[in-house]
């Protein structure tokens, strides 16, 4: 039922900073960047982008759900926030 997914969630999602993002050193970053990467375990199916550290280049990210700070620094440094 409803209370299994939400139990669940905690162990499928994940938060990732932004000076993590950065240091990747990618143009593009989805869910499958950051696995490969190992940046993420591969259990994960959810990440979310922090306000955390600091992001000054371009970055896109894909199909991951990024806070609104987050979302703004990374705009702010020329990149996209990609559904």
């Amino acid at each position: 039922g409803s209370e299994m997914c939400i139990r669940d969630r905690s162990s499928s999602t994940t938060e990732i900073r932004l000076d993590v993002l950065q240091n990747l050193g990618l143009e593009s970053v989805d869910l499958l960047a950051l696995k490969s990467a190992g940046v993420v375990s591969e259990n994960i199916l959810r990440v979310k982008v922090v306000a955390s550290g600091v992001i000054t280049s371009a970055v896109t990210i894909k199909g991951l759900s990024a806070t609104a700070g987050a979302q703004k620094a990374i705009k702010a440094a020329g990149g996209k926030v990609v559904e």
